[in-house]
């Protein structure tokens, strides 16, 4: 019943993920070296049989380390959207529910967030740390200026739901308000959260990327901004190796359109189902 009535968009953002998924997630482990280390082949060699996306101006092989460059941006828009998502439901949740010094001090600390640009932060600490950030740290900055999003939206759905009659009749029987959370609130919102967690690992890939491009990213790690970093460092352009800095963009663009396809999906399901709901 659930899979007819999923969307064809989400179907094919699925159908996309699961290939980076298997991209990233199964083929580095099959790796026949450490995709990092330089002069393993000749250098500049196009696609063939034996390097399927040829080989770079370091003499890595394009494909593998395309393989572990995905694997380190899912890593990092995994973790971002993980924890955000899950600090910033939480804190929402309690902000509405609890209402009084609570709901003023996390909504002070979101606002705190949201008005800071994040770019201008993150480029000034990659600038003092010269392209040596982890990705753990990079991962860790991110998640503080993206749990506020959904913690203030989180706030306004719990508002308007604490009121609700379900609400009202899980409390007169003596419900507590952790198990109200738990058994009634979150059931309803766990299709808005899969969605804001699919948006957030868009946002935290992207964020990244564009660090990496201009090389203010983990330049010791590969993802697939610092690929692309590095190709043009090496004049992938100039000397037309497309397979090179071609590969990173397309990966990522393909990326992007599956989470797209996913998170629209997702929220067209929820409205459906919503209507079905309501009718």
């Amino acid at each position: 019943m659930m899979m007819r009535r999923t969307s064809p968009r989400l179907t094919v953002g699925l159908i996309i993920l699961a290939a980076f998924i298997i991209l990233g997630g199964v083929l580095p482990f099959f790796s026949p070296e450490d995709p990092r280390s330089w002069i393993k082949h000749p250098r500049n060699l196009p696609p063939s049989a034996e390097h399927l996306l040829g080989t770079t101006n370091l003499g890595q092989d394009t494909f593998w380390l395309l393989s572990y460059a995905t694997q380190n941006s899912l890593f990092i828009g995994l973790i971002v959207a993980f924890f955000a998502t899950l600090i910033g439901v939480f804190a929402g949740l309690a902000s509405g529910f609890l209402g009084g010094v609570p709901d003023r001090v996390i909504t002070l600390l979101a606002d705190v967030f949201i008005v800071v640009p994040s770019l201008p932060i993150l480029i000034l600490m990659s600038s003092l740390l010269q392209g040596r950030a982890s990705l753990l740290l990079i991962s860790i900055i991110l998640i503080l200026f993206n749990w506020p999003w959904p913690a203030r939206q989180m706030r306004s759905i719990a508002l308007s739901m604490r009121e609700r009659q379900f609400v009202n009749t899980a409390r007169f029987s003596g419900s507590s308000t952790l198990q109200i959370l738990a058994e009634e609130i979150v059931p309803h919102i766990f299709s808005w959260s899969m969605a804001n967690f699919v948006n957030t690992v868009l946002v935290a890939i992207a964020t990244e990327s564009g660090l990496a491009v201009i090389g203010l990213s983990s330049l010791e790690e590969a993802t697939l901004g610092t690929t692309i970093y590095w190709a043009l460092q090496h004049q992938a352009l100039l000397g037309r190796r497309w397979w090179w800095i071609g590969s990173p963009v397309v990966a990522i663009i393909l990326l992007f359109i599956a989470l797209f396809l996913i998170s629209t999906g997702i929220s067209s399901l929820s409205a459906e189902r919503r209507g079905h709901g309501d009718a």
